[in-house]
């Protein structure tokens, strides 16, 4: 996926978590923060972002922060863009013979159901934007529903679908995710029990510029 109209910026402050004060040439501005997370390790100040100008002239916040510079790599902190570069990428094998978005199954919504032949999958996936020496971790900041999804595979696995939760890597350099237990002992559980009853866990790379953040590999954790 790409984005347009990028504009580099410094990262001020970020008074909550949907805004942030940026400035752009000499400007300060309030932007709108694509992420909900913590991202404390990321938004520091004084740090490089990348922000994408809004379509809508008449909005409030002019731009969307999308991306930040850490450790000499750009990191895409969009949390939209985990789900557009998955359908990008399964409709790019063409390896199934349906994809569909949004698929609702038991409570929740999961984010893709895929049909290949007469075999049904879903796919949860989660977007990791939190990279400690080397390793990626998920989540940033607790998360009911990351953990709910996770039992809601699990089951899925018992009524005959083949499930996997699927680690978008918004950076590059890293090619492992594992569960974050300091930050969400609730969701590492999850994830040690969908694991253990046979839902997969898949990686997917990235490339990872200002402007755009693309799957270019896919690593299941069993290879």
């Amino acid at each position: 996926m790409k984005y347009k109209n990028i504009v580099k910026a410094k990262f001020i402050s970020r008074p909550n978590r949907f805004i942030a004060n940026v400035e752009v040439d000499g400007n300060e501005l309030v932007v709108h923060v694509k992420n909900t997370g913590r991202c404390k390790e990321l938004l520091i100040p004084g740090c490089t972002v990348y922000l994408e100008k809004a379509d809508n002239p008449e909005r409030k916040t002019p731009y969307d922060l999308v991306a930040v510079k850490k450790d000499g790599r750009i990191i895409n902190i969009d949390s939209q863009a985990p789900n557009k570069v998955v359908k990008e990428w399964l409709l790019s094998q063409g390896e199934y013979d349906k994809v569909q978005p949004e698929y609702k199954f038991g409570n929740s919504r999961i984010d893709f159901y895929m049909e290949k032949a007469e075999v049904r999958y879903l796919m949860e996936v989660k977007g990791c934007t939190l990279f400690i020496d080397g390793i990626g971790y998920f989540p940033d900041a607790p998360t009911e529903r990351g953990a709910k999804h996770l039992r809601e595979l699990t089951d899925a696995v018992k009524k005959g679908y083949n499930t996997c939760v699927a680690f978008v890597i918004q950076g590059e350099g890293i090619t492992e995710v594992r569960p974050n237990e300091a930050t969400d002992p609730d969701f590492a559980k999850a994830f040690y029990e969908a694991k253990a009853a046979g839902v997969e866990i898949i990686f997917y790379l990235c490339k990872v510029t200002e402007d755009s953040l693309e799957i270019y590999k896919e690593i299941n954790s069993k290879e």
